[in-house]
């Protein structure tokens, strides 16, 4: 079964977890208001939460009086990392304060140990979790398996489907948004364009995509972002590297390096919070990057100064509603969820500190392109090999 998330579901459950303005309200990117403590970090858990830190196992003192227990397994990086994991965060947290929910949270170190916390949260019975939120793909092959022995169990995951009657999937258009901060990308790399900390040549038409572990989904975002480029300016050159990991700052930081030393004078990063390092390489180089998830310009805010934009992913939006799906007995297991600019589940952000220097005229561009993605005037590519 495959539904499209309704407008008024994604608004209330983007406007509970602190949302001040969607790209999707005005037609282009604008700030979203995400927030972190500027540096990434996260709040601590209120009393009305509870914790498992990685080793830890599933239960910790999850309050078993609440309406709804809910076991989060992270993906691999773990919180703090200003993007993905963060954003997660934040759904599970305004859940928390809006229904009669409490939740622990696991970080797994590494993809061997997604299937021991899934199912340590699903055998668990002091709590009883009704709701067992994976967060991220590489949860997929693990979840097939764990959701099989335990039919009785409801679990969500976000970015992947996993076909079990007892699981909601949440996917989301990362090509989409992608696509925008390429165009974006590929306008002021044509231009010679100041602010901040960074800037561009326009006789060096050159940007960049730092992927973590690479596979379908990421490659969903460097086809996105590469379409961008391309329809800005079909003479941009366009390097691509794979880390191979989601929580290694030092390798985005040399793979990011190595494209402005070659050139390039924008980086776009889809490799969690090892996007820190090609920030970090952005700021050495002064050049210019663009962050994902959340926007990076905030959570990351000690790189606001190099940060042009953030494809903008509502990964609190999806945990969020499967939550409040669960608390009124509205979750719809074996269902898949699609978000995309038309749903408002991906935006282009302008970064808090930069986006004012980017001009009127550039922005309508971005917007224009935004409708006619959404009305199907635009095709966007999902996999490099479309292009």
């Amino acid at each position: 079964m495959s539904r499209d998330i309704d407008r008024r579901t994604f608004v209330k459950g983007a406007s509970a977890a602190g949302i001040v303005g969607l790209a999707g309200c005005t037609g282009g990117p604008e700030d979203d208001g995400s927030s972190g403590n500027g540096d990434g970090s996260t709040d601590e858990p209120t009393d009305t939460e509870a914790t498992s830190d990685e080793g830890t196992g599933a239960g910790g003192s999850a309050e078993g009086s609440a309406e709804l227990n809910v076991g989060m397994v992270y993906a691999t990086g773990g919180l703090g990392d200003g993007s993905f994991n963060d954003q997660a965060q934040t759904g599970i947290k305004q859940s928390a304060e809006e229904f009669d929910v409490s939740y622990d949270e696991s970080q797994p170190g590494s993809v061997s140990e997604f299937a021991t916390y899934q199912q340590q949260y699903a055998q668990s019975t002091d709590p009883d979790y009704g709701l067992v939120s994976c967060i991220g793909f590489l949860q997929a092959d693990a979840l097939s398996e764990t959701s099989g022995n335990f039919p009785d169990q409801d679990f969500m995951i976000v970015d992947s489907v996993v076909e079990s009657d007892n699981v909601a999937s949440y996917v989301f258009a990362e090509h989409e948004g992608s696509f925008l901060v390429g165009q974006l990308a590929g306008i002021l790399t044509s231009q010679s364009f100041s602010a901040g900390s960074g800037s561009t040549q326009s006789d060096s038409t050159s940007v960049g995509f730092v992927g973590g572990v690479e596979s379908s989904l990421i490659q969903k975002f460097e086809a996105g972002y590469k379409a961008g480029v391309k329809h800005a300016n079909s003479d941009v050159d366009i390097k691509t590297t794979y880390v191979g990991d989601f929580n290694d700052p030092s390798g985005g930081q040399e793979a990011a390096l190595a494209m402005y030393n070659d050139g390039a004078d924008i980086v776009y990063h889809a490799a969690g919070n090892t996007g820190t390092g090609v920030f970090q390489a952005a700021q050495e180089a002064g050049c210019f990057a663009i962050g994902v998830d959340q926007d990076q310009s905030k959570t990351r805010s000690n790189y606001a100064d190099v940060i042009l934009a953030s494809m903008v992913k509502r990964v609190d939006t999806a945990v969020y509603n499967a939550v409040e799906a669960k608390v009124n007995g509205e979750f719809q297991s074996g269902s898949t969820v699609a978000l995309g600019l038309e749903q408002e589940g991906v935006a282009a952000v302008y970064g808090a500190e930069l986006g004012s220097e980017i001009s009127s005229d550039v922005k309508t561009q971005i917007s224009e392109s935004r409708q006619s993605i959404i009305d199907g005037g635009l095709e966007v590519p999902q996999t490099p090999g479309e292009l």
